[in-house]
């Protein structure tokens, strides 16, 4: 299925109405605010959760797909985008519903397990076949005869990932925050285009040609390894950040459309043996522990950060890295 829907534009999964829908419950839609990469993960989430809701209530329903960068993803739904869910890969994402929106409460986290998140990642390294520049870590990331491909991090959470990721990686390297500091101009001086979103990246990777790594996702770069084997091998760093994908219902949306039971179902549905198995098998590490030992075998040792360990959590990142004229725009600089 991810081979077959790899480059596909952005899902709409469609079923068919009863004649006695008018007398169904609830509306009969949902719209899935996503990131860009998510298109075919969700894809196969929503044939699974429509079969299932179908069987439960016997109502047929239709899971709508938007798909974009992260960032860009979160300021489209303050903007009026009527998302029922959202599923991010950035707990600021999110959280900024909240802060900017007044569309969810304070404490989102806390409605779900795993801080509402249902799966979690990592930044890793796709390079070409045979890995001719051989790399293996974040320090080769920043050699002169390395170009690094990875998407804009004021668009991206993915890129944000991949620049806490190396900061975290020379901090704990080089000992300070002003080497660290020096590395991520490096990083982002080797890297020839940035793209909006991590899907616009793997593009610019695989299509286009361009670079010999591409940073992304653990799941993306085990994705298109299964698409282009004979192109790409997948290289997991020594160290990466843990990267959270946050969900939530939209309450001000569901509120609104009468549709909470059927949003919260949903995201019920992700935490789920049969959730966590479509999750795995699209290379995301997941919480279940039957699901977890069962896909074990896909995915290597790695030790991951924190946010909180490194950076002392979202709200201190944010204002220290994230914000307007903090760290980021300084080391990023006008491009």
């Amino acid at each position: 299925m991810f081979r077959q829907a790899f480059f596909a534009g952005a899902v709409a999964l469609l079923a068919v109405a009863s004649p006695a829908q008018a007398q169904s419950p609830g509306p009969n839609t949902l719209l899935n605010a996503s990131y860009d990469i998510a298109r075919e993960l969700y894809a196969a989430v929503n044939a699974a959760f429509v079969k299932q809701w179908k069987e439960k209530t016997g109502q047929d329903i239709t899971i709508n797909q938007s798909h974009a960068g992260s960032s860009r993803q979160a300021r489209s739904v303050i903007e009026g985008l009527e998302a029922d869910v959202v599923t991010f890969n950035q707990v600021t994402d999110v959280q900024i519903l909240h802060d900017r929106g007044k569309l969810i409460p304070k404490d989102w986290q806390a409605r779900l397990p795993n801080r509402s998140s249902p799966y979690y990642s990592l930044p890793a390294f796709l390079v070409r076949a045979g890995n001719p520049k051989k790399i293996k870590d974040w320090s080769d990331l920043v050699r002169p005869d390395v170009k690094v491909v990875f998407p804009n991090p004021k668009t991206s959470g993915n890129a944000r990932y991949t620049y806490l990721a190396a900061y975290a990686y020379a901090k704990e390297a080089l000992g300070s925050d002003a080497k660290a500091d020096e590395f991520v101009r490096k990083l982002f001086a080797n890297v020839p285009v940035f793209d909006t979103g991590g899907r616009g990246a793997t593009t610019t990777f695989i299509e286009r040609g361009i670079g010999d790594v591409l940073v992304t996702f653990e799941a993306e770069t085990n994705g298109i390894r299964d698409i282009h084997p004979d192109k790409t091998e997948v290289v997991v760093p020594s160290v990466s950040l843990l990267a959270e994908f946050p969900v939530t219902v939209v309450d001000r949306v569901v509120d609104k459309r009468g549709s909470r039971a059927l949003a919260a179902a949903y995201l019920d549905y992700l935490y789920s043996e049969e959730g966590q198995e479509i999750l795995a098998k699209f290379y995301n590490r997941i919480h279940h522990p039957e699901v977890a030992k069962k896909f074990a075998d896909k995915f290597p040792k790695v030790r991951l950060v924190t946010v909180e360990d490194v950076f002392g959590g979202w709200e201190k990142l944010t204002k220290d890295h994230l914000a307007s004229g903090a760290k980021l725009d300084q080391l990023f600089g006008a491009r």
